[in-house]
């Protein structure tokens, strides 16, 4: 006699909860920590630090849902991109 197999749930997101977190990673995504005097680097400029961006890739990396996992990655790369030519961040 065949045995049945329980089906495992899958965890449920409400649209506000998604909702929520795109919210999240726009706001992390223009986060970045800018210098009022760039700083040398062999040839290299470096004018600001994206923290946002370094705090996002860590909550998104730790989404149990693999396929927000890539739009959340996506909002944060586009976001700090857009936000690095925007007066947005802290200024030292």
């Amino acid at each position: 006699m065949p045995t049945k197999t329980k089906k495992k749930m899958k965890p449920n997101e409400s649209d506000s909860t998604y909702f929520l977190k795109l919210v999240l990673y726009i706001v992390l995504g223009t986060m970045w920590l800018k210098f009022l005097d760039p700083i040398q680097i062999g040839n290299f400029q470096l004018s600001g630090i994206p923290i946002g961006l370094l705090l996002g890739l860590l909550f998104a990396s730790h989404d149990h849902f693999q396929v927000d996992r890539k739009i959340e990655y996506a909002i944060l790369i586009v976001m700090t991109i857009v936000s690095f030519f925007l007066p947005a961040g802290i200024v030292i």
